[in-house]
């Protein structure tokens, strides 16, 4: 890929975090289906998911989405990425074994090779010469056209991305970090520099906070009253100075808070696209809303200042 994975269709990536999980097999289809239609062509995936359901043991995701791409007829059309490591076990990034889950995970996904392939997490065991040395094989090997890092600190990017480029090694192009209005710190000033400088592309996940720039949190008992209630608990303290700014670029827009925030999302530097996901079809909407909004840069100002 040599305009970065996102831009073939929307400028937005479609989280496949759900799929078998909290959107069964049928709605998966569905959000798909849609997603497709309007003009998505970026699906994001991991092994892992959904390893924490009781009764699941990870590539539950992968599954649906293969099951999608065969019965539509589309795999040429879209560019699915996946994750291998998303534990951080020591030696989940050794060669022999990311080429052995990238097996299986071509297998769940019926296809004979993926767009993006991530270290979901990073090994701090395996050495990083025999990281970026197992990954470009695979690229070598016409499994995997483009690589990423997912959940990387700057000084660890910086040293895999030099080795590969020091030993005519497929470096990473890719960095798939938090990122969002409130949560800045996992893609702070040097890694953004970074990205910026080495045109590395971020593909920011939790856009929305798992779904606190909704606007649906707003008190502790809001957090009781949703499933996902407990998971975005540690976005209060910061998130609620957010969201009055949130509330008046509401006003002054007529848009959702959703929609702003990832359209704050898709100002910022080396960002590709946002990764959202959904659990339903209609929940897409903001997505799109997103794409045809323009906000100002005072109100761009205002939120950068706001946020975290």
């Amino acid at each position: 890929m040599t305009d970065h994975p996102s831009i073939a269709g929307l400028p937005l990536v479609l989280g496949g975090n759900v799929f078998g999980f909290t959107a069964d097999e049928d709605t998966s289809f569905a959000i798909l289906d849609r997603f497709y239609e309007a003009g998505g062509r970026m699906v994001d995936t991991a092994q892992g998911y959904s390893d924490w359901v009781p009764g699941h043991v990870g590539g539950e995701s992968e599954t649906v989405i293969g099951k999608w791409l065969a019965s539509r007829g589309v795999r040429a059309d879209m560019r699915i990425a996946t994750k291998t490591g998303m534990h951080a076990r020591p030696g989940d990034l050794e060669p022999a074994k990311i080429r052995d889950e990238l097996q299986k995970s071509l297998e769940r996904l019926q296809t004979d090779y993926v767009d993006l392939y991530y270290a979901h997490r990073d090994d701090q065991v395996t050495p990083l010469e025999d990281v970026a040395a197992g990954f470009d094989a695979l690229v070598k090997a016409g499994q995997v056209r483009e690589l990423g890092a997912s959940n990387y600190d700057a000084g660890r990017l910086a040293a895999v991305h030099t080795i590969a480029h020091a030993n005519g090694m497929t470096p990473f192009t890719v960095l798939q970090n938090e990122y969002n209005v409130v949560v800045r710190d996992s893609y702070g000033p040097t890694l953004q520099r970074l990205c910026t400088g080495r045109g590395i592309a971020m593909l920011p996940w939790f856009g929305l906070a798992g779904g606190f720039l909704t606007g649906k949190y707003r008190t502790r008992e809001d957090l009781a009253r949703h499933n996902r209630g407990s998971s975005v608990e540690r976005f209060f303290e910061q998130g609620l100075k957010t969201l009055p700014v949130l509330d008046a670029i509401v006003e002054e827009t007529g848009a959702s808070m959703a929609a702003i925030a990832l359209a704050w999302l898709m100002r910022q530097p080396g960002i590709a696209a946002p990764i959202a996901s959904a659990s339903r079809p209609e929940q897409l909407d903001v997505q799109f809303e997103a794409l045809e909004l323009e906000l100002s840069d005072t109100q761009i100002a205002r939120l950068t200042a706001a946020g975290g």
